[in-house]
């Protein structure tokens, strides 16, 4: 999807610059996408903090309850948002809370990450990652 968008920006005259723009604008609100690094282009929320996927998930549905949700807090939408375009939905835990999900997955934030760009939740006991558009 890179390579193709890079092509039509040079195609249209735009230069390499248009392209990274033309990437996140490919992740449907309130999601962002944003570069962390070594990990390239990972998912954010609004506030730009990164977002997170539970190896332990299944698709649909949250396991992550409890101390768990204490810890990785779930990405929930605001009352009265719009219902998300495809690939994000939106899924209902077991505590009847919204969850948005990214390609099926449920997303969290991480609470140790202290400000937009960190990615301290990333490979957490080899279960937690980072969400990649």
């Amino acid at each position: 999807m890179r390579k193709i968008l890079f092509a039509l920006s040079l195609a249209l005259g735009l230069g390499a610059a248009a392209a990274p723009a033309a990437l996140a604008q490919d992740v449907p609100a309130p999601l962002k996408a944003a570069k962390a690094g070594d990990l390239g282009t990972v998912l954010t929320g609004p506030n730009g903090m990164t977002l997170y996927t539970f190896k332990n998930d299944k698709e649909g549905k949250s396991v992550c309850k409890d101390a768990c949700a204490k810890n990785w807090p779930p990405f929930a939408p605001e009352a009265g948002a719009p219902a998300p375009k495809a690939p994000l939905s939106v899924i209902t835990r077991d505590d009847g809370g919204k969850q948005y999900a990214w390609k099926g997955l449920p997303l969290y934030y991480w609470k140790d990450d202290k400000k937009p760009g960190d990615t301290t939740g990333h490979m957490a006991r080899n279960i937690w990652f980072v969400a990649k558009p």
